[in-house]
């Protein structure tokens, strides 16, 4: 059983570990937030546009940076057991492999209008979000690139480099969207395709920064030096950084999607509504990416440990991204509920806008524990590389229950948007529970027995 004594030495290295991932995953959603805010002053039908664009490109950027996400256990297992010529094959094979992924899902992202027309959308914001979602969807590309330099790093433990070269791209966005949105600094007024603009302009800065700093880094040198060839991918390698990416992309996708088409089921109920859904979601999802770096944080260290052999270490450092991310998400959550009804006044001055996002933001702010205790639940699973039964139960959850419920409480039961979105709170408070219980059963002493010893009396699942 786990003691307050063995979370301490955990508390210091997760918190330092995941401060700079929080930071730059925060970059992800601060994209968005900008695109939200500018555009917000351009009036409800940009803001639901931008909402429709963000819903549907989302779901491609997460799944490919789910996928990105598999070289962190494999990386930090690696670094664990000091198998330095692995880690060259594994940095060879991210990088090839991320940007094989952000080839398709760029061009996946062109098919995506043609799909919108079909969903029950106003043909108003339908004509507004096409062009900025076929710009959005070639920022991918880059981004992918970004994401396969990015993750070996931090499966290494090195996060603050990607935090700074977010923060640089985002502060290169904010002046680009204010520049093109509005057509300040002498250039052309595109009004809210600027954004979209933007945010290719800002990732493309990001891959070359991130792949530079991997490619020239001292520190990392000894990694590059084991490199046989940039040119030969290891194939086993590759194979495995799928099999192990790619259930975590479609648990990521199937969570994100179910949002995504909460957003699509807003725009059934009107423009207002799916404004209003636009803004909330905006505001959760930066609190939500600040728990998801604590979950990072809490994949490289149970992943270390595991390579290490040391399952008490592994599950403690587990436990405490557990209580570090309810400590976190509570306080926010009280805060949401404290500030629900100015928040909205940042992105747009319609009232009935404000006032319906007001009452979602009062949701959110109760999920808000939730949704963290699922995101640091699938990092610390990631780092056991149990990724196939977590991917299950989001599908589950989100789609044969909190899609369907959110559609009977908010259609049939006519609560409008509150019913959509609490059909969400309890698809998300599912996964939270069901991803506890699993993780406290991976790493009880002795389940699975197998001979992977590690400490006294601890043993080491082997992966599935």
């Amino acid at each position: 059983m786990i003691q307050v004594k063995d979370l301490r030495p955990h508390l210091r290295p997760t918190v330092l570990l995941a401060f700079p991932v929080v930071m730059s995953q925060l970059g992800h959603v601060l994209v968005n937030l900008t695109d939200s805010l500018l555009v917000g002053k351009l009036g409800k039908i940009p803001l639901a546009a931008v909402g429709v664009g963000v819903s549907s490109t989302t779901v491609l950027l997460i799944l490919g940076i789910g996928l990105s996400m598999g070289s962190v256990p494999l990386v930090a297992a690696a670094e664990g057991r000091r198998d330095r010529p692995e880690l060259a094959r594994l940095l060879v094979s991210s990088v090839w492999l991320n940007t094989l992924m952000g080839i398709v899902l760029a061009g996946l992202g062109q098919l995506v209008p043609l799909v919108l027309p079909l969903l029950g959308q106003a043909p108003e914001v339908v004509a507004l979000a096409t062009p900025w979602v076929r710009v959005m969807s070639l920022s991918l590309l880059p981004l992918m690139v970004f994401q396969g330099f990015r993750e070996f790093a931090e499966g290494l433990g090195l996060t603050r480099q990607a935090m700074w070269l977010s923060i640089l791209a985002n502060v290169v966005n904010v002046a680009l969207c204010y520049a093109f949105i509005f057509g300040n600094w002498g250039m052309p007024q595109l009004g809210m395709l600027g954004s979209a603009w933007a945010s290719l302009l800002a990732r493309v800065l990001m891959a070359v920064l991130m792949a530079g700093y991997v490619l020239r880094a001292a520190r990392l040198r000894p990694y590059r030096e084991a490199v046989t060839s940039w040119w030969v991918v290891d194939l086993p390698i590759l194979n495995r950084l799928f099999h192990v990416g790619a259930p975590i992309g479609v648990q990521m996708a199937f969570e994100v999607g179910a949002f995504s088409f909460s957003q699509l089921m807003m725009g059934w109920l009107g423009v207002t509504a799916q404004a209003a859904h636009q803004v909330a979601i905006t505001v959760a999802s930066v609190t939500y990416m600040a728990a998801s770096g604590i979950s990072a944080a809490a994949t490289i260290r149970v992943g270390q440990f595991r390579g290490a052999g040391q399952l008490r270490r592994a599950r403690g450092a587990g436990v405490t991204a557990y209580w570090l991310t309810l400590l976190f998400m509570g306080t926010m959550g009280l805060l949401l509920i404290l500030t629900r009804h100015w928040l909205p006044y940042l992105f747009i001055r319609d009232p009935q806008v404000v006032a319906q996002a007001a009452t979602l933001l009062f949701i959110a702010a109760l999920f808000q524990v939730s949704d963290g205790l699922q995101v640091v639940g699938l990092g610390a699973l990631r780092g056991l590389e149990d990724v196939k039964v977590p991917s299950v139960v989001a599908l589950l959850a989100y789609w044969a229950v909190a899609l369907p419920l959110g559609y009977v409480l908010g259609f049939v039961l006519h609560w409008g948007a509150p019913g959509i979105w609490t059909g969400l709170l309890l698809g998300l408070s599912i996964v939270a529970v069901v991803l506890l219980l699993r993780f406290r059963r991976e790493t009880a002493p002795g389940y699975p027995a197998v001979a992977t010893p590690g400490e006294t009396g601890d043993f080491i699942k082997k992966p599935e």
